[in-house]
């Protein structure tokens, strides 16, 4: 009868569109746990707004859907980049004939891709109206960009008639990007969608930068046709698509990838005619829409369904019987904790509040938020680089999630953190005995939810146990987001997808000058920067692991953050759903879905 109450409300919610849809439509359903921000690649950062846009606009470069080790492929481009001059000019070259979805801001003709709108889309990242959290990536990096940023600070606006010699379009189809010194990730750069996907101009000038957010307009396979804020996102095959077909090139001995291979090659691209997206925060009513069929794929399978679904690791046999597919993948990517260094408690890098953290650090049990929470569904990190990303050395360990909570005390202790006025939590160092006593608790922010609950609990039980007051900042993670770039939280717990497959792609999050943006913790370190900015001028190899065994120690040393896992991702694809496979950092996978209607139950579709 529970299970009935629950399921009703959310079978109609989604059953209705696709009850609605023509018998032939193929129509592809799932589930974000967290809500969407908007639908402009330039100012989005968060992982689900930046997987949608991966699906409506287009970047130079894609990667080979079944390629492992991963590889760089052209997507709009006649072929991959020239690089000449010392890695330094990047020659890019635009098929012809790759058209932006119909909008009425084009007076009814065809607009055609051209290279001058890469060049556009890329100055929007500069664009202070713009307030892109990616420019950090570009930042310093394109001849001639810099100077013309600094101008658009200062009037606050960019000229985008301004000509920079490291950003300019040479005919109609080619168009060449300068570096300053050679940047062995840039091609990296030239694959993710939220740095230089290609938007035109004019949808962006009739719509404002506001409007763009909610009205995208690009190249890809598919374009908006419905949207509830947080609720609901409806996705239609973009008619005037590309004609692309399904290939790839997995290893010879890449069993699954070969075999998926075999039964899609050669099949039109997007292969489904509509994908709908449902904001389906708490897990459990995610979990039995996916049980009830009314969900073609789960994505990152709810951990609190770890046991029933995955016992030992393993499909369940009930699962398995009804023909549910299991996709488990090592997540590149990394959850951790930060605290704010500027904030005056918990940041800073005297002595005093670099105790304070590594305390914390220590009185925090990551091995208890795997078992308990994560249900084994993680494993502890050992540094800040994401599993199987250039430089992550899977054979390093670190002190990083060593739990001790008798040498965090001592380490309070030893640092004056102790409780002077008798009411059982520890209080600021004095200077001296006859100082007041200065009570301090610490503000961790989390989003509400089933999911995030155990994690809470998981903090203040061991920050109970060595005496600090930690309290809650319960909102809902956008909102998070926004306060947490606006310098407002004292600590939250997040976690970080790599979108390039490089060590930079974690490092980035804490080099000084990205404060604000990638770099949540606004941690500032001269000497981190200054190996941060040595290796990025170098290529993947053992002069630059060295640089990144001391960025390593230094962030040990004054722990901006407290580790956290990397995640398991395990995805479940229901039997009529094919062409699922999670990419370390490819975002857009919708066209690579195929629904087999025929194995469909008629309640399903």
């Amino acid at each position: 009868m529970r299970l009935s109450t629950l399921l009703v409300p959310l079978s109609l919610a989604l059953a209705a569109p696709a009850a609605r849809a023509a018998d032939t439509e193929k129509v592809f359903r799932y589930a974000f746990e967290v809500a969407e921000t908007g639908f402009d690649p330039a100012q989005i950062s968060d992982l689900y707004s930046s997987n949608v846009v991966a699906n409506i606009f287009d970047p130079p470069l894609a990667y080979d859907y079944l390629a492992r080790p991963i590889r760089l492929v052209p997507n709009t481009l006649a072929a991959l980049p020239e690089v000449t001059e010392g890695g330094t000019l990047y020659t890019l070259r635009v098929k012809p004939g790759i058209y932006f979805a119909d909008d009425p801001v084009f007076g009814g003709r065809r607009r055609e891709l051209v290279a001058e709108d890469y060049v556009y889309s890329i100055k929007r990242v500069f664009d202070p109206a713009t307030r892109s959290p990616n420019l950090y990536l570009l930042e310093g990096q394109i001849v001639g960009m810099d100077e013309i940023l600094a101008r658009a600070r200062k009037d606050n606006r960019l000229d985008y008639s301004a000509v920079a010699e490291g950003l300019r379009a040479l005919d109609r189809y080619t168009f060449q990007i300068r570096l300053k010194q050679p940047n062995y990730n840039f091609l990296y750069y030239l694959a993710y969608c939220n740095l230089t996907c290609a938007v035109a101009r004019e949808v962006v000038e009739e719509y404002g930068v506001q409007r763009i957010a909610e009205h995208p307009v690009g190249t890809g396979p598919f374009r908006l046709t419905f949207w509830k804020r947080s609720s609901k996102m409806v996705f239609d095959r973009n008619p005037g698509f590309r004609e692309e077909v399904f290939d790839g090139s997995p290893a010879p001995d890449d069993a699954a990838g070969q075999a998926m291979l075999a039964q899609l090659k050669g099949r039109r691209l997007p292969m489904v005619d509509k994908v709908e997206v449902y904001v389906i925060e708490e897990p459990q009513p995610r979990w039995l829409a996916f049980l009830n069929n009314e969900l073609d794929f789960i994505e990152r399978l709810p951990n609190e369904f770890a046991n029933v679904a995955t016992p030992n690791n393993r499909l369940a046999a009930n699962l398995a019987k009804r023909g549910i597919r299991m996709d488990r993948t090592p997540g590149m990517e990394l959850t951790y904790s930060y605290f704010a260094m500027k904030d005056p408690v918990v940041g800073g890098y005297t002595p005093e509040k670099v105790a304070l953290r590594r305390a914390i650090v220590l009185g925090q049990d990551v091995g208890a938020e795997i078992r308990i929470a994560r249900k084994n569904q993680a494993i502890p990190a050992q540094s800040p680089i994401g599993p199987g990303a250039l430089g992550y050395d899977p054979d390093f360990r670190s002190t990083a999630t060593e739990y001790d909570p008798a040498k965090s005390k001592a380490l309070l202790d030893m640092f004056g953190y102790v409780d002077c006025d008798g009411d059982g939590w520890r209080d600021l160092p004095r200077k001296s005995a006859a100082d007041e006593c200065r009570p301090f608790s610490i503000e961790y922010a989390s989003a509400p939810g089933a999911q995030q609950k155990p994690l809470d609990e998981n903090w203040k039980k061991n920050m109970d146990a060595i005496g600090i007051n930690l309290t809650f900042k319960k909102a809902k993670w956008p909102d998070l987001l926004k306060e947490s770039k606006a310098g407002r939280l004292q600590m939250w717990g997040v976690g970080w997808s790599a979108a390039m497959p490089d060590a930079d792609a974690f490092f980035v999050l804490l080099y000084g000058p990205n404060a604000g943006q990638a770099n949540h913790s606004r941690f500032d370190l001269p000497e981190f920067n200054r190996l941060y900015e040595q290796a990025r001028r170098l290529p993947d190899g053992p002069e630059r692991n060295a640089l990144y065994r001391e960025m390593n120690r230094l962030f040990l040393v004054y722990a901006p953050w407290r580790l956290g896992v990397h995640r398991i991702y395990t995805d479940l694809s229901q039997p009529w759903t094919r062409g699922f496979r999670r990419h370390p950092v490819m975002r857009g996978f919708w066209k690579f879905i195929d629904i087999d209607t025929a194995r469909q139950p008629a309640a399903a579709r």
